[in-house]
């Protein structure tokens, strides 16, 4: 079997939710669903027409066997997911208190925690375009650490690009222990996606330019989302200014940033150029804002192309 153009891996979770936001200790019915930042991203590559590969561990469990099941009916190939008789699916529970979202997370000797090098398919990756990875991975344990640096030492001597997004979450780690894992894995990204909030916290300091300076000395084409209404993509000491695509509306922003990410690297595999794939990338992140879920707003291809010729969208 072939390997798919995009590869990913991580942890995904059950994820429980009240029904209209109310609060978790009020409420009386929950609403099941699934989360995880590189499923997210899986299926709403898919979505966009990618050929897309997730693979990672879940408890053999009826939660683990759901995800499996929802992943291959939205076309993406989980033929290298395991599933652990020894370990449960990791939970969250989402809520909103006070007009602010509230994650739990349940996720302590889940099976994806314990993830090694040694389950990684290394011909299922060098047979690949792109490798996307994030941070969350490489917080959850020492062994899903390693298992991520080996997957990217496997992608880069294979020549399959890199793509990384930091996707800090201080729940797991202190900023100290993310800079010594994030910013060397940084250095061997082909594509670096950071927040411009996470930015500051890695390099410490607020100033775009000493940032800018930093970023440059990467081999990475770096993507900044969120630098005031913009993202800014680097690439070889350009900087180059891409506006946010306005959301008509604005209903639940989780998974909006693995919906940016789904589309800059659908962009990049169709062929158009990081700052072409950044404007495919907003316009996924915009739509995503305006349902509820994780990766059920996730948009197909008609819905983003429809809005590339949108003219309200004016580029300063």
């Amino acid at each position: 079997m072939e390997s798919p153009q995009l590869l990913t891996f991580g942890e995904t979770m059950a994820l429980f939710m009240p029904p209209e936001y109310r609060g978790l200790e009020g409420a009386s019915t929950l609403e099941q669903s699934f989360g995880g930042a590189e499923s997210n991203v899986a299926i709403g590559a898919a979505r966009l027409g990618c050929s897309v590969g997730w693979f990672g561990a879940l408890g053999d469990d009826p939660f683990g066997r759901a995800v499996v099941k929802r992943l291959r009916g939205e076309g993406v190939d989980v033929s290298r997911a395991r599933l652990s008789p020894d370990a449960p699916t990791g939970m969250m529970f989402r809520e909103t208190v006070a007009g602010k979202l509230a994650v739990h997370y349940y996720r302590k000797h889940s099976a994806a925690s314990r993830m090694r090098p040694e389950d990684l398919d290394l011909d299922y990756i060098r047979g690949s375009s792109i490798l996307h990875v994030t941070g969350i991975t490489t917080a959850l344990s020492d062994s899903c650490r390693e298992t991520v640096f080996a997957a990217v030492d496997a992608a880069k001597r294979a020549g399959v690009r890199v793509s990384f997004d930091p996707n800090l979450r201080l729940k797991l780690w202190s900023i100290e222990e993310a800079r010594r894992v994030v910013l060397p894995l940084a250095e061997q990204a082909d594509y670096f996606l950071p927040g411009w909030d996470e930015l500051k916290l890695l390099y410490g300091t607020d100033d775009f330019d000493a940032v800018k300076a930093k970023l440059s000395a990467l081999g990475a084409v770096s993507v900044v989302k969120g630098v005031g209404e913009s993202t800014v993509v680097l690439e070889r000491g350009e900087a180059t200014s891409v506006p946010f695509y306005k959301a008509d509306q604005v209903i639940d922003t989780v998974g909006a940033g693995d919906g940016f990410c789904a589309g800059f690297l659908t962009g990049l595999l169709k062929g158009l150029t990081p700052v072409e794939a950044v404007r495919i990338g907003s316009i996924s992140g915009s739509l995503v804002v305006q349902m509820r879920g994780d990766w059920e707003a996730q948009p197909d291809w008609a819905a983003v192309e429809s809005r590339l010729s949108d003219k309200g969208w004016v580029e300063r």
